[in-house]
Order: C-alpha cells, then sequence, then structure tokens
C-alpha cells in the first residue's frame, strides 16, 4: 500500500511541472536596411518635380540712329540673312529708328569678327545637369563701370579634362540694359547627352555703354520686394512693387529675380513681364515664382527695366 502511495504522489507531482510548461516562439533574425547602390554618375542635386526652368526668351535689339542691318549683324556675329530670316517684314535698306529686331540664336556661327565689349568682368561660370543628360549654364557678369552697358551677350563653351570643345552656344541677357554695379547673368541650355565632368568657359561678345541722354529707357525703382521659400528651398515666391521715376509712361516692363544658393552661385533665373503700362505715380506690382536648377535657395536679386 505504502509503495502505491508514493506512486500516486510522484505521478501528481510531474503532472503539475507538467502544466507550468512555457511556449517558445523562436524569433527570425533581423535583416539589415539596405540603402541604394550609389549610382555610377552622382548628380549634384537631388532630382527635382514640377520645377520651374527658365523662362525661354526672345532676344531682341532695338534700332538706334545709325543702324544698318548689316552692322547689326556684325555686331552680334549673325549673317544678314538669318536676320532676316527673323525678321521678314523689315526692309534691309530702311530701319526706322526704334524699330524691335528679333535675334536669332539658333546655330550661331562668327561669321566676322564683332566689335571688341566694354571690358567686363564674369564672376562666374557653371553648369547644373538635368536628370535627362541635359544641362543649364549660367554666367554672371558684372559691370563695374560708370555707365549702363547694353546688348551684352556671351559665347558658352563645354570642354573635356583636356581643353578640346564640345559644344558652343551664344547667350544674349534677359534685359537690355545693365546698370552700373549691377550683375546679371546669361543662360543657355545644352540638350543631352552633356558628358560628365565637362568643363565650362565663358567668353563676353558684346557689351556696349549707352549713350547719354538714351530715351529708349525709362529710370525705374523697385519697393517692397520679398522672398518667401517652400519647404524645399528650391522654389521662391517673389513680390513687390515698380514705380516710374518721372513722367513718361512705360509701355514695356520686366522684372528680372535671379537665384543664388549659399556658395554665391547662380541657381535659377526669370523674367516677368507687366501685361499693363506703368503710369507716372501708380506702381505695378508684381508676383512670379523662380525655381532653383541645383541646390536651395539662399536669396534673390532683382533688377527691373521700363521702356515707352
Amino acid at each position: 500500500m505504502r509503495r502505491f502511495l508514493v506512486f500516486l504522489f510522484l505521478l501528481s507531482l510531474l503532472s503539475a511541472c507538467a502544466e507550468k510548461t512555457e511556449t517558445v516562439t523562436t524569433l527570425a533574425p533581423p535583416v539589415p536596411y539596405q540603402t541604394s547602390t550609389p549610382s555610377e554618375f552622382p548628380t549634384l542635386v537631388p532630382p527635382l518635380t514640377g520645377m520651374t526652368l527658365p523662362t525661354p526668351t526672345t532676344f531682341t535689339y532695338t534700332v538706334i540712329q545709325g543702324d544698318t542691318l548689316i552692322g547689326i549683324a556684325t555686331r552680334y556675329g549673325l549673317t544678314p540673312e538669318a536676320l532676316m530670316a527673323a525678321n521678314p517684314d523689315i526692309q534691309p535698306a530702311s530701319l526706322p529708328v526704334g524699330t524691335i529686331l528679333i535675334l536669332p540664336t539658333d546655330n550661331w556661327t562668327p561669321v566676322a569678327p564683332t566689335p571688341t565689349p566694354v571690358p567686363i568682368p564674369i564672376l562666374q561660370a557653371r553648369c547644373w545637369p538635368e536628370m535627362d543628360g541635359g544641362a543649364w549654364c549660367f554666367a554672371l557678369l558684372k559691370n563695374d563701370n560708370a555707365e549702363t552697358l547694353e546688348n551684352l551677350s556671351a559665347r558658352f563653351a563645354l570642354l573635356d579634362t583636356s581643353g578640346h570643345e564640345l559644344a558652343s552656344q551664344a547667350a544674349f541677357a534677359y534685359l537690355d540694359i545693365l546698370p552700373p554695379a549691377g550683375s546679371m547673368p546669361l543662360a543657355v541650355h545644352f540638350p543631352p547627352p552633356v558628358q560628365a565632368g565637362v568643363l565650362v568657359s565663358a567668353q563676353v561678345l558684346t557689351a556696349i555703354r549707352l549713350l547719354p541722354g538714351d530715351s529708349r529707357y525709362l529710370p525705374v525703382t523697385l519697393d517692397d520686394t520679398l522672398v518667401s521659400l517652400d519647404v524645399s528651398g528650391r522654389t521662391a515666391q517673389v513680390t513687390g512693387k515698380v514705380s516710374l521715376i518721372g513722367t513718361v509712361a512705360a509701355n514695356t516692363l520686366w522684372v528680372l529675380a535671379t537665384a543664388y544658393d549659399a556658395s554665391g552661385n547662380v541657381v535659377g533665373v526669370r523674367r516677368w513681364e507687366s501685361s499693363s503700362a506703368l503710369a507716372a505715380g501708380a506702381p505695378v506690382s508684381f508676383d512670379f515664382l523662380v525655381s532653383s536648377i541645383g541646390p536651395a535657395i539662399d536669396r534673390v536679386e532683382f533688377l527691373a527695366e521700363a521702356r515707352p
């Protein structure tokens, strides 16, 4: 009997231990976070969406006393035929003062030596690549002269590491004039493909001193300018007012906004044109966007031009 009771006691202990057994879940080992493989040709900036590129500009020249078709074509390194093709309504033998000519920029090739331009420094020249393989290039010119300069143009060239020229284009300023101490970029677009690691050079072609008392341009002032950046820092909304100095009304009014990054490089430019005339004593407000093709925008500078 005693053996039987001992057997029952041991059996009860085994049953209690079995009820306290816990289930253990085996966890899979953690998978390390994997980053994307760096590109063999890294771009300078992340890809942008909804970016506003510089507004395409029609470059023009206003005829002054003594101008001839051949003289204008020679000044800008164009053939008279190309200038005529871009302005089919003009009469070559008669160019009235004030006539506005369109200057063609496609397939630019120098056909004759251009006049020596007024010395004007190029503060910087660089290109920003696009995701499709093209590139926007900027050259920043500064007017260190005491006079206002007119008709600024430059020649951009892309060079390989050995200095051999791969491509070239001419560029004209977004405004017709640049006042003393002012800076203005010239921009040009090179379509894809643009080789990685290319260098850019820029050379001033034309920069003409504006004669005193020239009535083709009206003095203006910029007031209440405001720059508001979006969350990305690459698009800025710019606002302000333009006022005339004097009593002559302006039928053409342009405002140029140039965007710079924290290192002082030009990263974007855009020209705004008023849809209404500007009368003396009646300021015109502007409101538009300028975007960066490179890094984030650090500051925006303005220039304005008005013509009767």
